[in-house]
């Protein structure tokens, strides 16, 4: 065992010391702790609180620990808060970019609408949850507290469906029509699975993004338009931060006539913004593009929408493509939109919001706006993966 003093928190949620002048990460202890722990490497496994810290609070839920879903339940809201809004601050600072954060926006509401649950055979049988903490082995759920009520029973229908179809991943989304629930298997469907549509009341059943049983499509509302979801479509992880995201996004953008937006997915910021501009959208998932081109269709009042298959990070809008629009939006996935910032930067957008999912990725893609010529004017970390080093940004640049 060895004796650590924890001075601040990480940006994956573990609490950080020091040995021999590297640093140590210790999960699930907090700033200001002294601990024993289990070294392996720069890992550790924290085994006994010396001296815990004041902020430390009782964990809600019993798996907290095992369960690696959540990183932290442990720490009282205000450091928790301060915490992750600092998260967004220095990934900034790390690439030169001034900036003021503005206070973090709680967004998960309900909790998530969506959620996928890994499922295994083992020889005390059929299991299923979320990865273990620092492991691939699956942590068995009979229910998870940060997820909305409609997917209560989730973990008891991706055992049902594992004994039919054995290891797989399970994705559920609370739609307003019921459960969408898509399998990932390399196994084939056997015929019993698409009873279960009918005995679990589910709204549809798909295997790996192929509708096997559709009993009601999935929809949900975006404002006044019906959106029918694809089959393993992407969609924010709470309805309150789709809202929050999307309340961001058109604050930003004001009152451009032309928008387009990049890395659309099913078109949740497409389809606002088209209430009162016209909108060009691209993303490379086809099922999300074809859905928000039937829902804008579908939709009475709006501007129109030009929605189209394109892989941005192998074919990014050019600039002189660019140059068409008052404002662009961009919210790709962890990764980052490089190449698209680069075109971009060379561009004469007026207004450029950037949305992400990842610190570190944003702030290398708003270093290349401000280097080519853009001023961050606005910075807003939005919380809808409560207890877990996730956050979200939403940021506002001007040309000029």
């Amino acid at each position: 065992m060895t004796k650590l003093e924890l001075a601040e928190m990480g940006r994956h949620g573990e609490a950080v010391g020091q040995v021999g002048g590297r640093p140590v990460y210790v999960p699930y202890a907090l700033p200001g702790e002294t601990v024993e722990a289990e070294i392996s490497g720069t890992h550790a496994r924290l085994t006994e609180i010396l001296s815990p810290s004041p902020e430390r609070i009782e964990p809600f839920c019993p798996h907290f620990g095992e369960c690696g879903g959540c990183q932290i339940q442990h720490w009282q809201a205000d450091a928790y808060r301060q915490w992750k809004r600092s998260l967004v601050a220095t990934a900034l600072k790390n690439q030169g970019v001034a900036a003021v954060v503005e206070p973090l926006i709680d967004a998960e509401g309900e909790g998530r609408r969506r959620a996928t649950l890994h499922v295994a055979k083992t020889p005390a049988g059929v299991v299923a949850g979320f990865n273990a903490v620092r492991s691939h082995a699956v942590h068995p759920l009979d229910y998870c507290p940060i997820l909305v009520p409609a997917l209560a029973p989730a973990p008891r229908i991706a055992r049902r469906i594992g004994e039919l179809i054995g290891d797989c991943d399970v994705a559920f989304t609370a739609s307003d029509m019921g459960l969408d629930v898509d399998i990932t298997t390399r196994r084939k469907a056997p015929p019993e699975l698409a009873a279960l549509v009918h005995s679990e009341d589910l709204a549809r059943i798909s295997l790996n993004r192929e509708p096997l049983v559709t009993r009601l499509l999935p929809d949900i509302a975006i404002g006044a338009i019906r959106l029918r979801l694809p089959a393993g479509s992407f969609l924010q992880a709470t309805q309150k931060g789709e809202e929050v995201l999307a309340t961001l996004v058109i604050d930003n953008v004001k009152k451009a006539k032309k928008v387009a937006d990049l890395f659309s997915g099913v078109g949740v910021f497409a389809l606002r913004l088209a209430a009162s501009s016209q909108v060009f959208a691209a993303d490379s998932d086809k099922p999300s593009i074809e859905a928000m081109t039937d829902a804008a269709r579908r939709a009475s009042g709006l501007k129109p929408v030009d929605a189209k298959v394109r892989d941005l990070f192998r074919e990014p809008l050019m600039a002189r493509e660019l140059n068409e629009f008052d404002a662009v939006v961009f919210d790709p996935p962890r990764a980052g939109a490089e190449a698209q910032a680069r075109q971009l930067a060379k561009s004469t957008v007026k207004t450029v919001v950037a949305v992400s999912c990842d610190p570190a990725s944003f702030a290398r893609d708003t270093r290349i706006l401000v280097e080519g010529g853009y001023r961050l004017m606005r910075v807003t970390p939005v919380d809808q993966f409560a207890f877990t080093a996730h956050v979200e940004i939403v940021a506002l640049l001007l040309r000029g």
